[in-house]
């Protein structure tokens, strides 16, 4: 895997967010909203709210585990907020060289 992505997705049925690990985003986010993940089948459709780009998975995988490590909705919600108004906007590939 040589790029990859670390990407938060929402589901307005559920009110729940989602973080996962990808190479490739929109095919990632088409499978959760066609219900082939058994975590977020059922809360379709799912929207991606935001995704950090990086060189190498062993990257990505570090970053996934720091915003799980924070999964409280309070923190994902000041997360994103954050994000939004900072160095880039929701959904926009912010680039991390580790």
């Amino acid at each position: 895997m040589e790029q990859a992505f670390v990407y938060i997705i929402f589901s307005a049925k559920w009110d729940q967010y989602y973080i996962g690990l990808t190479e490739n985003i929109e095919a990632r986010v088409e499978y959760h909203n066609a219900g082939k993940n058994k975590s977020t089948r059922g809360g379709a459709p799912w929207k991606l709210v935001y995704r950090e780009e990086f060189d190498d998975a062993t990257s990505a995988r570090k970053r996934e585990y720091q915003i799980k490590a924070k999964k409280r909705r309070k923190y994902i919600q000041w997360f994103l907020s954050a994000n939004r108004y900072g160095a880039f906007r929701e959904a926009m590939t912010y680039h991390v060289n580790l």
